[in-house]
């Protein structure tokens, strides 16, 4: 059954216009009056509601809401990914496989070999776009809480608020360094929710990880491979999310 996301609270027998990109996405689809699909995104009351189409237009699609259906598909630990932005399309492929693999929020930075630079209305653009791929991820996977994407923020700007750990979450950053510990053995330990840091192209600076192990985050390895940024991030959040 087609899953559309429809991010508004819902009612039983409502006829509902649906908004237009998610119009767009039915006509797409070929569907006609009469088809089921299924809409996600309540943001009371979660889970899925079964729908049917009943009018087909030109510009606009309308469908009838039938029952809701209190079934999530969400790992048992809330991961959050703070990550050095990778260049060119690996950004929306790490986007896109984060959100199939369950994360809860992903944060874009701008570290200091970082090779992808935004600011302003391209970030932001670039950040609705990305939140776009997030949507697509969970009508094709079956998650029915779609991964928040933050804005884009500069590396000391994001470890002044969000260094410090005050809320006894768990932070835990990749690193190369000889100190680093087995990242499935931290994996273990850790409880329902976590924070993990990766940096792009290059991986974090000498600097950067000082300031993270200060702070209280854990220098965490992978292994001797030496993995790309976007692989990285999924391998980390496997571990912590199909476990």
């Amino acid at each position: 059954m087609p899953r559309i996301h429809h991010p508004e609270p819902l009612q039983p027998g409502v006829l509902l216009t649906l908004p237009s990109a998610a119009s767009r996405h039915v006509q797409v689809l070929r569907l006609q009056p009469g088809d089921a699909l299924t809409l996600f995104g309540d943001p009371v009351r979660g889970g899925e509601w079964h729908a049917r189409v009943t009018t087909m237009g030109r510009q606009q699609v309308q469908v009838q809401v039938l029952a809701h259906h209190a079934v999530e598909r969400e790992p048992a630990r809330a991961v959050h990914l703070a990550v050095g932005m990778p260049a060119n399309e690996r950004m929306d492929w790490l986007i896109e496989k984060a959100t199939e693999l369950g994360v809860a929020s992903v944060q874009p930075l701008v570290s200091a070999r970082t090779v992808l630079r935004l600011t302003g209305e391209r970030a932001a653009k670039k950040v609705a776009h990305w939140q776009a791929v997030a949507v697509a991820a969970c009508e094709q996977c079956g998650g029915n809480r779609v991964p928040l994407v933050h804005p884009v923020l500069e590396w000391r700007d994001w470890l002044a608020h969000a260094g410090a750990l005050a809320d006894g979450v768990p932070g835990a950053y990749l690193s190369l360094s000889n100190g680093a510990l087995p990242y499935a053995a931290w994996a273990q330990a850790i409880g329902p929710a976590c924070r993990v840091v990766l940096g792009p192209e290059g991986g974090l600076t000498a600097a950067e990880e000082a300031a993270l192990q200060a702070a209280g985050w854990q220098p965490l390895s992978l292994g001797a491979r030496v993995l790309r940024s976007e692989t990285a991030a999924v391998a980390a959040l496997a571990v912590l999310t199909l476990t």
